[in-house]
C-alpha cells in the first residue's frame, strides 16, 4: 500500500512537470492577480488556450506585463507592417534560430492571417522557395541578414527596403521585430519552451 502511495506521488509530480511551460522550476502566481486573470480569459475565449509563453512569465507579474506591452506594441499596434508581415518576419527568425517554440507558435499564425497552409510551411523551412513580392521578400531578407550578421547592415541594406515601398518607420518596426524575435527565440530556447498542442493542428 505504501508503494503504491510513492507511485502515485511520482506520477503526479511527473505530470505536474509535463504541464510546466518550460523546463525551470517557476510556478506561476497563485492567485492570478485579476487584471491578469482576466487578460488570461480572454485568450482563452479567443484562442482557446493560454499560449505557453504567458504561462512562462506568469511567475512574475511585472516581467510578464512588460513582455505582454513590448509584444503588442510590436505585433499589433499600428504599423505599417500588416499584422500578417509581422508574422512572416517571426517565422524567418525563429527559423534562422531553429526555435521550436516560436516556429510552432507563428507558424500556425502564419496559416492564419494568410489563409494559406504552404505559406506557413515554406517560411518554416526556408521563405526562399515561397512565391512573395519584392516588398515581402527585400523585408524577409533585412531580418534574415540582421539575425546573421547584424553587424554587416549598412545604408545600402535599408536602401534596398526604401525601393521596396517601406518608409524609414517601417524599416524601425522591421529592425524591432526582428530584435525582438532574436531575444524570444534565445530565451525560448534556453528555457526549453514547450509550444502549446493546440497549435498543431491549427489552421491547416
Amino acid at each position: 500500500m505504501e508503494n503504491t502511495t510513492i507511485a502515485s506521488a511520482s506520477e503526479e509530480s511527473e505530470l505536474t512537470k509535463q504541464d510546466m511551460p518550460t523546463a525551470l522550476d517557476l510556478p506561476m502566481v497563485d492567485p492570478l492577480p485579476p487584471e491578469t486573470q482576466k487578460y488570461f480569459d480572454i485568450c482563452v475565449e479567443k484562442l482557446g488556450m493560454v499560449p505557453n509563453v504567458l504561462r512562462a512569465y506568469a511567475f512574475d507579474i511585472d516581467k510578464l506585463n512588460a513582455f505582454t506591452s513590448m509584444y503588442n506594441d510590436l505585433m499589433l499596434a499600428d504599423s505599417g507592417l500588416s499584422k500578417l508581415e509581422r508574422e512572416m518576419i517571426a517565422v524567418v527568425v525563429s527559423s534562422i534560430n531553429k526555435c521550436f517554440y516560436c516556429l510552432v507558435a507563428h507558424g500556425a499564425a502564419v496559416r492564419q492571417l494568410s489563409g494559406d497552409p504552404r505559406l506557413g510551411e515554406m517560411l518554416v523551412m526556408n521563405y526562399r522557395v515561397a512565391k512573395l513580392d519584392a516588398r515581402q521578400r527585400a523585408m524577409l531578407d533585412f531580418a534574415a541578414k540582421m539575425t546573421t550578421a547584424s553587424t554587416t547592415i549598412e545604408e545600402p541594406d535599408r536602401q534596398l527596403l526604401r525601393d521596396a515601398g517601406f518608409s524609414d518607420r517601417d524599416i524601425w518596426d522591421i529592425a524591432n521585430v526582428t530584435g525582438f524575435f532574436n531575444m524570444t527565440n534565445r530565451v525560448a530556447s534556453a528555457t526549453a519552451m514547450v509550444p502549446n498542442p493546440e497549435y498543431h493542428a491549427q489552421f491547416r
